[in-house]
């Protein structure tokens, strides 16, 4: 009895040793599959950039002039002319900031402390009267005919501040109080003297000297023993009449 070999076929569902289950690759997208996408994201940024503009747009159509420091620096005291300042835009909230259309507002006025080139000006930058500095003290003087010049003193002046002896006091020498006082303001006025037709020139003026001397200037004026001497304008003061100049 002879063994013969029989040849079957394969299953049609039987899986070949090897294959992949899925029947299926894992690949990257083509280029092709990638344009859509990069077109629409092309598309948000350019939305993005136009909505950017557009904003830029309104908000630069919503700036105002206001008044900006032009020069290098201001120091406390100093007096603004118009050749201080200059001006700048701003849009948005500005606070008390002054108009350059306002600028008048703060011409002719003192600042109040130091002001830097492209510093923007507000109301309580500046004030209208004249601060006193540190170290000085305003002192209040009368002065009749012969103890200051025939005419007159005016703001702005540098006098010095003597005090002389009075008649019964004549061996006794005259003596500076203050070498170079500024004069921050000045009135003049004509009172008749009572009971006569004679006329007495007075001088009400008020200069600004040193603290620890404003007790014996007051006193002096006081006694009526106080004279002031104009000196050059070129002088300068024992106490400037702002930090730093100006």
């Amino acid at each position: 009895m002879s063994l013969s070999s029989s040849t079957r076929s394969p299953a049609p569902n039987a899986r070949g040793k090897g294959r992949p289950v899925g029947g299926g690759t894992n690949r990257l997208p083509s280029n092709r599959e990638r344009r859509p996408a990069l077109a629409a994201l092309a598309v948000i940024l350019i939305l993005l950039g136009a909505a950017g503009s557009a904003l830029i747009a309104v908000t630069s159509g919503n700036r105002d002039a206001y008044v900006v420091i032009k020069v290098k620096e201001l120091p406390p005291g100093h007096q603004i002319v118009e050749n201080d300042l200059d001006s700048g835009d701003l849009a948005g909230e500005t606070g008390g900031l002054v108009k350059w259309a306002d600028r008048k507002q703060v011409i002719d006025k003192y600042t109040t402390g130091w002001l830097y080139k492209g510093q923007y000006v507000g109301g309580d930058s500046v004030n209208a009267t004249v601060p006193i500095p540190a170290g000085g003290a305003q002192v209040g003087v009368v002065l009749e005919a012969g103890r200051a010049p025939s005419d007159g003193i005016d703001p702005g002046d540098i006098v010095s501040v003597v005090r002389v002896p009075t008649g019964s006091q004549d061996s006794v020498a005259a003596s500076t109080i203050v070498s170079a006082a500024y004069v921050m303001s000045s009135d003049g006025d004509i009172v008749p003297q009572p009971g006569t037709k004679v006329t007495v020139d007075k001088l009400n003026v008020t200069i600004l000297v040193p603290l620890g001397k404003a007790t014996t200037v007051a006193a002096a004026a006081s006694a009526k023993t106080l004279v002031l001497v104009k000196l050059a304008p070129g002088t300068k003061p024992d106490v400037p009449r702002s930090n730093g100049g100006g």
